[in-house]
């Protein structure tokens, strides 16, 4: 009800309508009917990997990467829309899932406009070949997070895994927190210092490497709140030596390269929260039209049939910001940066509004595990500081929006 075509191509429709099916069939189902199973403490034994193989049949696993290696092959001028439509619906079934498979979709788009050919041509095939295939970016630090990605010129922005080159390889040290398919990724683009004494935005470059690296450690799965599963995961490199030609951007480009992968990591982070509101939402109404309380279906009250509205009406609104944030991005139009920042915060902010709201209605029985609606509620709440924190994105908002009279945000004031 709430969904709309307009906009939409016929093969994006398409691919919606293809991904939707594989939600309801396999997703859902099996969240439903395994709700412990994100409570286990051993992560590989969480999401069973037919799930992977039946997302990989319909194409999403490998979504962007070019037909040539066997992908499924994305319009660029509609891609990022594509990545919000898509991702929206997995999150619907479950937004652990959808970071997962996202992770890939994002990568892929780096490597593409990033990663020299013959990265291309070793990786790509690899990552068709195996239904299990995930990547990760390790960018974020203890030391520091999204406030490094503002941007400002201080000497406190510069990341502190560095990677030193010793002849034909670079050497990394450092480690790596909060990284999105970190304990699970075979491959890894990581975000390091590669020019040392040189600030976030002139030293930095991203290197590709294998899981495999000596040197390389998955110290540790992050036990999450919400968006179970997907594992997220802690990073040390030790000596870990990788070929200079994995390096995927000389410092003074990388950065300006970068938006690359972020702007539409903003994409599909406000898709997922929608997906888990538009999931909300269904489960709600579907609720409130089957349960009687004072002698009248719950949505016979005037009360709950108010919060039934202020749903629909943020679930609306999120679309359309997002929906003109993906357009932009495909456009590459110049307020892209600010309509990606509005729609991740204003997603949110306001999907967890939505989510509250059906816990309300669901009474007693949303706060029951068995249930499973407060999964909905937990997933929601991981939102506000995935991908930028609220109060950093905003900051992003108004740097984008007033360049030169914006804050630093750091460092003393000019």
């Amino acid at each position: 009800m709430l969904t709309s075509d307009y906009g939409l191509s016929e093969e994006l429709r398409m691919m919606r309508d293809t991904c939707r099916s594989f939600v309801d069939a396999h997703v859902i189902p099996f969240i439903r009917d395994n709700w412990q199973r994100e409570w286990q403490m051993d992560p590989v034994d969480r999401l069973p990997l037919r799930i992977l193989e039946e997302a990989d049949k319909c194409g999403i696993r490998t979504l962007g990467i070019p037909e040539e290696f066997g992908g499924t092959e994305t319009d660029p001028k509609t891609e990022a829309q594509t990545f919000a439509v898509l991702c929206e619906e997995v999150a619907r079934g479950d937004s652990g899932l959808a970071d997962k498979l996202s992770q890939n979709w994002k990568i892929t788009r780096m490597l593409r406009y990033l990663a020299p050919r013959h990265i291309q041509e070793y990786w790509f095939p690899k990552i068709v070949a195996d239904p299990s295939f995930l990547m990760a970016t390790a960018a974020t630090e203890p030391r520091g997070a999204s406030d490094r990605w503002l941007p400002y010129e201080t000497p406190e922005t510069a990341l502190q895994t560095r990677a030193v080159l010793d002849g034909d390889h670079y050497v990394i040290n450092g480690r790596k927190q909060f990284i999105s398919n970190g304990y699970d990724a075979q491959l890894f683009c990581v975000v390091c210092n590669t020019r040392r004494g040189a600030t976030m935005t002139h030293g930095s470059s991203a290197l590709v490497v294998p899981r495999d690296t000596p040197g390389l450690n998955v110290v540790k799965c992050n036990e999450t709140v919400g968006g179970r599963f997907m594992n997220n995961g802690e990073i040390e490199f030790i000596d870990c030596r990788v070929p200079k030609e994995n390096l995927l951007a000389e410092p003074d480009e990388f950065f300006k390269k970068f938006p690359i992968y972020l702007r539409p990591g903003k994409i599909v982070q406000a898709a997922k929260n929608l997906g888990v509101g538009m999931r909300a939402f269904e489960r709600t109404v579907e609720y409130v039209e089957n349960y009687v309380q004072g002698g009248r279906l719950l949505i016979k009250h005037q009360a709950v049939a108010r919060r039934i509205a202020d749903m629909a009406t943020k679930l609306s609104a999120t679309r359309a910001l997002l929906r003109a944030a993906a357009i932009a991005v495909d456009e590459n139009s110049p307020n892209q940066e600010a309509l990606c920042n509005m729609a991740k915060v204003f997603a949110s902010e306001e999907i967890l509004k939505v989510v509250q709201h059906g816990m309300e209605l669901h009474g007693g029985n949303g706060s029951m595990l068995e249930f499973g609606y407060e999964k909905l509620f937990r997933d929601a709440s991981i939102f506000l500081h995935m991908d930028s924190t609220v109060d950093i994105t905003h900051f992003k908002i108004v740097k984008a929006m007033f360049p030169y009279t914006a804050g630093k945000y750091a460092g003393p004031e000019a």
